[in-house]
């Protein structure tokens, strides 16, 4: 029986999205759903809640948990990876507490900045050990990487591990529908362009019937700026950069060096910033799922409708052979030919049986490409600490970012890295 193996599995609720889109999935019923985690009870929920779905929606896949990673992933066609490191207690604490120490501010810290630097630190040698086995136990799978910092993971599984690894994130396929829903326009029949980098890749094209919608989109949005909204941040920069972006603005707040800054504390209101907001996202995703474990867990009439995760759909047309297009992180094969080729970019790609296919985009506008160039620099840095363990690189990584490097002297980022190396203790492998 051909296998897919769910790594974080104790993820229950994205669980039930990408594997109970699986058993809804017609092509995909022969195979096992091999689930893994590291937290034991969280996996149990996790067996539990598909095997109920499983009965409901009368799938013919089979569920079956792991304690042994390395027999989790064994003969795995693919691989399906959504783990954090370290979690919210202590390493997201960790990542946002100790900056604040020196009035670094952060909205989310998951991709780049500090938080995302560290976030990658502690991460990445722990995605390496999977490519080790990977390697030995089904060196043919392909790796669907869900797990964030998108770019830098995708790049190190590809680069180092030596694993077929496809990112995929959901901003690509939110960020038509969002937009478009935002200013009361219908997104039916529209046609969009999108390439970029991870959380920061650009609507390079939006039309309808040939028309091209973006004067009527920055009509609406100039309309819709004179008022608090949720997305003030990306108007913002699509009025000044010329583009949309396709991650939120609480994220792209602090990928720019614009926007949270202590001499300009007003910013924050005018751009309605929500500072901390991943840790308060936190704090309720654990609150709820105290309420919401019974009723996901032990329900045995649990059932399930298709979301729109690319995964199952990617499988399908892997099986099927019938093209699917995404949105998909993929290295820079000269695909967008002004980013560099170590980068990890986010471009058009088509799947069908023979895997994913990435497509060429060209020069992006020249001020997209140096956005991006300034997220990536951090990126490519963050990743030369982890592979050669050198310190010396995360102070590079950390002091080339755009929104530290705008609010620290260079003291106080080496100080502020030092601190932060020292109380992730042991979440972080030894650096010299």
């Amino acid at each position: 029986m051909a296998k897919i193996t769910f790594l974080g599995a104790g993820s229950t609720v994205f669980a039930k999205n990408v594997l109970g889109d699986v058993m809804l999935t017609p092509a995909l019923q022969e195979f096992e759903l091999a689930l893994f985690d590291i937290d034991l009870e969280r996996l149990k929920d996790s067996e539990n809640m598909l095997n109920n779905l499983k009965s409901s929606l009368g799938s013919g896949c089979t569920v079956k948990a792991y304690t042994n990673r390395k027999e989790a992933l064994r003969g795995a066609k693919y691989v399906v990876n959504a783990i954090q490191v370290g979690g919210y207690d202590p390493c997201t604490i960790t990542d946002f507490e100790i900056p604040k120490k020196y009035g670094l501010r952060q909205t989310i810290a998951d991709t780049i900045g500090i938080g995302g630097i560290f976030r990658n630190l502690r991460t990445i040698p722990v995605m390496l050990d999977f490519a080790k086995d990977i390697q030995e136990v089904c060196p043919d799978a392909w790796f669907f990487n869900y797990t964030n910092p998108m770019a830098v993971l995708t790049n190190a599984m590809i680069t180092y591990g030596g694993v077929k690894t496809v990112g995929l994130c959901h901003s690509v396929q939110a960020c038509v529908p969002h937009l478009f829903r935002c200013l009361g326009l219908d997104s039916g029949g529209v046609q969009a362009k999108i390439a970029g980098i991870n959380h920061m890749a650009w609507l390079l094209e939006v039309t309808k019937d040939g028309v091209d919608l973006y004067p009527e989109i920055k009509r609406r949005a100039s309309e819709k700026q004179k008022e608090k909204h949720g997305d003030m941040v990306r108007y913002e920069l699509m009025f000044r950069f010329g583009y949309y972006v396709t991650e939120s603005s609480e994220h792209n707040a602090e990928y720019h060096p614009y926007f949270i800054k202590k001499k300009y504390p007003e910013l924050i209101e005018q751009f309605n910033i929500p500072l901390d907001e991943y840790p308060r996202r936190c704090i309720h995703q654990i609150e709820k799922w105290k309420t919401m474990r019974e009723e996901l867990v032990n329900d045995k009439s649990l059932t399930h409708i298709r979301s729109n995760e690319y995964a199952s759909y990617m499988l399908e047309a892997m099986e099927t052979d019938k093209p699917f297009k995404i949105g998909g992180n993929v290295m820079n094969t000269g695909l967008i030919t002004n980013l560099p080729k170590e980068a990890c970019v986010e471009v058009p790609c088509l799947v069908d049986a023979s895997g994913v296919t990435p497509t060429y985009v060209g020069d992006l506008p020249p001020q997209l490409a140096a956005l991006n160039r300034t997220n990536i620099n951090t990126q490519l840095l963050t990743l030369e600490a982890a592979v050669t363990g050198k310190k010396e690189h995360i102070y590079h990584a950390a002091l080339l970012d755009p929104h530290t490097s705008a609010e620290l002297s260079i003291d106080d980022i080496v100080a502020l890295c030092d601190d932060l190396i020292e109380a992730h203790g042991d979440w972080l492998p030894k650096y010299r």
